[in-house]
């Protein structure tokens, strides 16, 4: 057990980061038009007269919070989404139990990919493995991440001075009238993931495994954003991303890329079987993801992440059905808690392939702590409302389909292939996760 888990340490030391330092910093620059300054500084204004110079932070998050949310929003839901990949089930291969000191097999196939089955190695067995998942994300909440809309709204102006200025109260939403003036602003986002794992488990009593699971994630990041300020009525003096007031420029983009390499969030696990039977068997496992992962580049949650499962499984010749039930606690701040449910089957095709079919489904508990500002409505010169972005304020729930194929070879190891593809449109998803992996039991 000792030269495996060297093994891993090995492995996981040569992953280094790349070019790219914060990546998730990356996303911030997408709103950040003058170098140096808060996103949403407007530098023509603020380097043209006097009477302008004024209006250069009148969108900045620190004087419009909805704004700063709505930027936050998108970091948030991307590191928070990527730090809950499925991992490699804790089991494979053959199991057994012992009967008077003899091995007697409690499993005819391999096993499932990314569900649990309650057998236990048997006392001294080892299941080694690594597999790949690669992944494109594609959409948040639904909305497709190369056509995500945000529209920032501009800080109510209130007090004395602007008051005298205008020559009537400046409390109402929308007076003065460039109040009404927003920053419309379309982001594209390009997010590839490749998470390679490296897992082992070990029979430590004939009814108890432990396991530990190391990943090397790989992200790459390719943004643009393009703005434009949309004056209210046609026409802008006050607030622009440079030129003059007599010839603004009300457009701009911009553009960032990078990428890193690491260490995810080390996962270690325990399972233990609580009654076994020729036809079925009920087992416990838990395991704890620890913040190893950095956040800053999107290579991990940044916060601890225990799962507790209620395991059961049953056999019916070549078939193999199973149940897990479970609940999923996170310590992050934007971060739900969740039950957590997958059902499938794993079937024996022939002796040398086994099809495993799951549902696998994480549903949150309570309403999502990712919240999105609500429409912003304006009082003059009349009354309307703005919808902010059309990203949707809802549940992360999130529901996958697998898919996948075990192949034993000649010399025992087994070759790993599966699909997982999302159900539903709750969180940061791809099209389709792929893995491909090889497992050793001995």
């Amino acid at each position: 057990m000792r030269r495996y888990v060297w093994s891993l340490v090995v492995l996981t030391s040569i992953a280094t980061s790349l070019d790219a330092q914060g990546l998730r910093d990356k996303i911030s620059e997408l709103f950040i038009f003058s170098a140096g300054q808060d996103p949403l500084f407007l530098g023509g204004t603020a380097g043209s007269d006097s009477a302008t110079a004024l209006h250069a932070d009148h969108f900045i998050p620190a004087a419009r919070s909805e704004n700063g949310t709505l930027i936050s929003f998108i970091g948030n839901a991307i590191s928070g989404n990527v730090a809950n990949l499925p991992v490699s089930a804790t089991s494979g291969g053959s199991t057994f139990r012992f009967e008077g000191g003899v091995p007697v097999r409690t499993s005819v196939s391999p096993g499932p990919v990314f569900a649990e089955r309650a057998q236990t190695l048997g006392r001294g067995r080892v299941f080694v493995g690594a597999n790949v998942n690669r992944m494109h994300f594609t959409s948040l909440r639904g909305v497709r991440l190369d056509g995500i809309e945000m529209t920032f709204t501009h800080q109510n102006v209130t007090g004395p001075a602007c008051d005298s200025l205008v020559g009537s109260s400046c409390t109402p939403y929308g007076v003065p009238a460039h109040e009404n003036d927003v920053i419309a602003l379309r982001l594209a986002l390009d997010l590839d993931m490749t998470v390679t794992s490296f897992f082992v488990s070990f029979g430590l009593l004939d009814k108890v495994d432990i396991g530990v699971v190391v990943p090397i994630v790989s992200a790459s990041l390719q943004g643009t954003s393009d703005a434009r300020i949309i004056p209210f009525g046609g026409t802008t003096a006050q607030h622009f991303f440079g030129g003059t007031s007599a010839n603004p420029q009300l457009s701009t983009s911009r553009f960032v890329d990078g990428a890193a390499t690491g260490i995810g969030d080390i996962a270690v696990r325990a399972k233990v079987t609580v009654t076994q039977s020729d036809r079925s068997t009920f087992a416990l496992l838990g395991d704890v993801r620890f913040p190893t992962g950095s956040e800053a580049d999107l290579l991990g949650s940044g916060h601890v992440a225990v799962r507790g499962l209620g395991v059961l499984s049953a056999r019916f010749g070549a078939f193999s059905p199973h149940t897990n039930i479970g609940y999923l606690f996170q310590t992050g701040d934007f971060q739900n808690n969740a039950v957590l449910a997958t059902v499938g089957f794993d079937h024996l095709m022939a002796p040398w392939a086994t099809m495993a079919v799951d549902v696998v489904s994480q549903l949150q508990v309570g309403e999502s702590k990712l919240k999105l500002p609500g429409p912003v409505t304006y009082d003059a010169p009349f009354r309307r409302t703005v919808d902010v972005t059309n990203l949707p304020n809802e549940r992360d729930d999130q529901i996958n389909g697998s898919l996948g194929f075990k192949f034993l070879t000649g010399s025992g190891i087994t070759l790993v292939a599966n699909t997982l593809w999302p159900l539903n449109h709750g969180g940061l998803r791809p099209n389709v996760l792929w893995t491909a992996g090889l497992e050793y039991n001995f």
